[in-house]
């Protein structure tokens, strides 16, 4: 059993900062990556960020330069610090990772429940 459970989010104003965290716990073998997606009301559920074992990165175009993805992996945790925050960045924040246990086969992907993330203007 694998469980991510991300905390940070909540009520920000336009121009604010927060700091999203999701740790992994379970029957961990070893995580190749995590990540974070978004998904606003009526939309696709879209990438925001992802960082490998390896600690390279990537970011979607809308949110270069204002959000970091981090990791720690001695906690199997990783972090989003969201910077100057706009109004277009609300919405439920999804942790991912990918990962194999001691038991499955394959890796797998798995997801936390999400965070609310609203920018007011």
């Amino acid at each position: 059993q694998v469980q991510l459970v991300e905390s940070g989010g909540g009520l920000v104003q336009a121009g604010g900062s927060l700091r999203l965290s999701c740790a992994a716990s379970g029957t961990i073998f070893t995580i190749n990556a995590m990540g974070w997606y978004r998904q606003a009301p009526g939309k696709q559920r879209e990438l925001v960020a992802t960082i490998t074992s390896s600690g390279s990165t990537n970011y979607a175009d809308s949110v270069k330069g204002r959000f970091t993805i981090s990791r720690d992996n001695a906690k199997n945790t990783v972090y989003l610090q969201m910077n100057n925050l706009k109004p277009e960045d609300t919405a439920v924040y999804y942790c991912n990772s990918r990962l194999r246990t001691y038991y499955a086969p394959a890796p797998g992907d798995y997801w936390g429940q999400g965070t609310q993330v609203t920018v007011s203007s």
